[in-house]
């Protein structure tokens, strides 16, 4: 039967109620270009097949882009952004300031006590959740199997910094295209500054002294970046002052580089036939040490999801962010993708599954290492803050990408060493001062 509306009341009852049944909300999700999240993309079908009332609008950014958009957008209350990716080094800061919503009841399914406690820590205050795991890392040492047995190298149980070196060495083949060693050189708090924070770590250094005053004119950060520059630019590919996470794991991928010390994450990707040259002759050891030393510098990092106090979606909003976060997603990773690529490092059950032991062959090597990282005590020296590859106070974003701009010109040949570290004492010192360290 056809029921035709003759009178305009008539027409706009019958278009109010289509709109009422087609109805969305759309939430805009801001998040990273790293392979886990586009793959979160891919299976966004999913989500909007269990949710069709949401649409999913994707802003997908450059790691230091979206740190910079999303760290403007709710300190200014923009209120661009339903759902953020956000580190462990913003989610306590950003809680204590009001800006994140506590997320509570993510739904009967979601067990939230299966999270990995270290993981979990970081991202609680006052005893609630603001943010939760997308995936987690700490970092360690990948390298090739094969070239290290040409080499004539038998890879240690804890490699120190000179052993390092010395296989950067006998690994480099610059005719063949192959560099010894890739480490991120591209400026950034969380891009040259993670690793070159987490190997001064290791070295015996630290940002600040109990004092807060920098360290950058001691021994420690001298060695580090000598080190550093050494390998980098006698055993590294070239443009390494480019060189971020992604183009270090592009480089890896395509059998570029020896050795890569850089996320935990990174291992799925390198070890997935279907994405790398090399699946087959890759291996895993700790972050290395310095000689005689102890502290592997090896960092905890988690890429989280988090809802801003300004969005007027919050539970459409969390909606997705307990989708996207809960065993439910582990699993349709593992059906579309296979277990060894789902999301790592946030679950105490994917590291019991014996499904999972059997394909990912760095897991172990993974857990281990995010369970030792020491991010309460840093550094061997007493100092007077915490975070592991970062510096956990508001001023360390803007600090630490200063500083790793003047770190990757030393590695771009602009400036020295010597200059380097003068510099990052020089405006590390006036930035402290300025934000009126050291504060009772």
């Amino acid at each position: 039967m056809t029921v035709t509306f003759r009178t305009l009341a008539g027409a706009s009852l019958l278009v109010a109620l289509m709109g009422s049944a087609s109805a969305q909300t759309t939430i805009t999700v801001a998040t990273v270009n790293n392979g886990d999240m586009i793959r979160m993309q891919r299976l966004t079908p999913a989500f909007n097949a269990l949710h069709p009332d949401i649409k999913v609008n994707w802003v997908t950014l450059e790691e230091n882009v979206l740190r910079q958009r999303v760290t403007t957008d709710i300190a200014s209350k923009g209120g661009q952004y339903d759902v953020l990716t956000i580190g462990n080094y913003e989610v306590p800061i950003w809680a204590k300031q009001g800006w994140l919503m506590p997320l509570e009841n993510l739904g009967a399914d979601y067990d939230q006590a299966d999270l990995l406690p270290q993981v979990a820590q970081g991202l609680t205050v006052d005893g609630k959740l603001h943010a939760v795991p997308f995936y987690a890392e700490s970092s360690m040492l990948m390298y090739r199997t094969d070239l290290l047995a040409k080499a004539g190298l038998k890879m240690p149980e804890n490699p120190d910094w000179d052993f390092i070196a010395d296989a950067a060495a006998k690994m480099t083949d610059k005719s063949a295209g192959i560099y010894g060693i890739c480490l991120r050189g591209k400026a950034g708090w969380g891009e040259n500054m993670a690793f070159l924070t987490s190997m001064n770590n290791s070295m015996g250094g630290a940002w600040f002294n109990m004092e807060w005053k920098p360290e950058f004119n001691g021994a420690e950060w001298k060695k580090t970046l000598d080190t550093y520059l050494k390998l980098m630019k006698e055993y590294g590919p070239p443009g390494s002052s480019s060189n971020g996470f992604n183009e270090n794991l592009a480089l890896f991928q395509t059998g570029k580089c020896g050795m890569w010390i850089d996320a935990t994450v990174a291992a799925s990707f390198i070890s997935d036939p279907k994405e790398s040259q090399v699946a087959d002759k890759v291996g895993f050891a700790p972050s290395p040490v310095r000689k005689g030393g102890s502290n592997h510098g090896n960092w905890l990092w988690s890429w989280n999801l988090a809802i801003p106090a300004t969005t007027s979606k919050a539970e459409a909003a969390k909606t997705f962010v307990a989708w996207a976060t809960s065993p439910a997603y582990t699993k349709l990773v593992a059906e579309k993708e296979g277990i060894a690529n789902v999301p790592p490092g946030t679950r105490t059950s994917l590291y019991k599954n014996p499904d999972y032991l059997k394909v990912a062959p760095f897991a172990e090597m993974t857990l281990k290492e995010i369970e030792s990282a020491n991010t309460q005590k840093p550094s061997d020296q007493p100092v007077p803050y915490t975070g592991g590859q970062f510096v956990a106070i508001p001023e360390f974003q803007a600090i630490g990408t200063a500083v790793g701009q003047q770190f990757s010109a030393a590695l771009a040949g602009t400036s020295t060493a010597d200059q380097a570290l003068a510099a990052a004492q020089a405006l590390t010192t006036r930035e402290m001062t300025r934000a009126g360290y050291p504060k009772k």
